[in-house]
Order: C-alpha cells, then structure tokens, then sequence
C-alpha cells in the first residue's frame, strides 16, 4: 500500500529528535512540504541540513503568545502531528506545582493551542485535514512515578475525542497514536538498566518495546487518505500492552 503526500503541507511539533524528527523527514520524503517546529535551534539546524527543504520554526511551545506570535504565518497546513512533549517522573507525593504546570502547559495546553491555530485556518479554507497527537499507553493505565504523566495523556487522549467530535463536520479527522516505549537516542539510556526493561517487556505480549519507525508508519498511516473514515480514534502501538 503506497502512502504519499505530494500537494500536502504539514506541521509537526517536537521536530527535533525522536518521533517528531522521524515523522518530520518521513513526510518529507512522501511529498509533503514539511514545516518542523521544535525549541532547540540547534536540533532544528542539524534537521535542515539533513533535509533542506524543511521550514524550520523555533518556539517554545509553553509560551502561548510566542506560539501565537511563531505560528501565524507558516500558511495554510493539511496535516497536523502534535508530537511534543516532556516527561517529568516523579513520586505522586513529592510533585511540585512546577512539575505539574509545565507538564500540562506542553502535554495538553500546547497541544489544543497549535491545534486551534492549525483547525481555524482549515475551517476557514473550507479544507480537509488530519490531525494526529502522539499520547502514550500510559493514557491507559498506570506506572509509579508518572502520576501527572499519566494524567496529561489521559487527557490528551480526550482532547483528541473532543476534537474529533467538533472538527469532524469539518472534515478535519483528529486521531491519537499510544505507543510503550519507543527506542529513541533518550529511551535506549533511560532503559539500558536490564531489570528495568525486563519488567516492562515482561508485560508486552511481543516481547519487545517499540522502534521509532513503528510509530512514526502508524502516525502516516492516520494522516494519510488511506484513513480517510478513521476519526476519533486511539491507536495503540504497545505489541499488545493494553490488552492484557
């Protein structure tokens, strides 16, 4: 089945590394005019470099006016992946109110703000879209120490309900991807401890986490015409996590 997406301009947030940065040079790859938004210049210009047509935009995404301010005039956008994000592990009795706003302020409130941006200028158009938010199977269910993680997918994952109840009349489809864990550069050091990533493949029917490249072809497939009836949906990317 061949996915591409000539004709098509899209926006993904977190295109610095791992799946945003995967997803980001996938599109671009399959046609798509591809603008990569992220808040470290310097992953920004390594991207550039790999794939010079990217458009780079440098924001930081918890700063909601700045947002505003970065995002006005990328132009019209067809596809939308909400990939951002930050994970701030910690005991739920020892959470800060800093934990916990900055852990919403990018997890959720980015989220619905870029998307707000992106939706608006499709209604407006009167054009079709897809968005896509990269949430987690900890949406899910529950692991320690990711109290407010856990709660910012949770939420993430009805935002994504939400919206694909408002925008669906439309067309513009709203769809979520919950992956385990994924080996990005940052994943593979924050699960080289071998009991660690015991335990948790223990629980995955297949035995394994997940490659970037897993998630990243499950992200084309919902923003892609091939979805084109799916809306609404999470798709988890787990090897069978949530099912057991």
């Amino acid at each position: 089945m061949e996915i591409t997406f000539t004709g098509k301009r899209a926006l993904v947030t977190g295109a610095g590394k791992g799946i945003g940065r995967a997803t980001a040079l996938a599109l671009a790859r399959g046609g798509a005019d591809v603008t990569a938004v992220t808040r470290t210049q310097a992953d920004l210009d390594s991207l550039v470099q790999e794939c010079p047509s990217i458009q780079p935009v440098c924001v930081d995404l918890a700063d909601w006016d700045a947002t505003e301010h970065a995002l006005k005039n990328v132009g019209p956008i067809d596809l939308l992946v909400n990939n951002a994000g930050c994970a701030m592990l910690e005991s739920f009795l020892e959470i800060t109110e800093a934990q916990f706003d900055k852990s919403f302020n990018v997890n959720v409130k980015a989220a619905l703000h870029v998307a707000q941006i992106v939706a608006r200028g499709m209604k407006a158009r009167g054009s079709p879209g897809a968005i896509v938010n990269v949430s987690s199977q900890a949406a899910q269910c529950a692991f320690k120490d990711h109290a407010v993680y856990c709660a910012t997918k949770g939420a993430l994952d009805m935002l994504t309900s939400v919206m694909a109840l408002e925008l669906g009349p439309y067309q513009i489809r709203v769809n979520s991807v919950n992956p385990t864990v994924v080996l990005t550069d940052m994943a593979k050091i924050g699960w080289s401890d071998p009991v660690k990533a015991k335990g948790m493949i223990s629980r995955i029917p297949m035995g394994k986490f997940a490659e970037v490249e897993d998630v990243v072809n499950s992200i084309l497939f919902l923003l892609s015409d091939k979805t084109a009836m799916t809306n609404g949906v999470t798709l988890p990317v787990d090897g069978g996590f949530l099912a057991c």
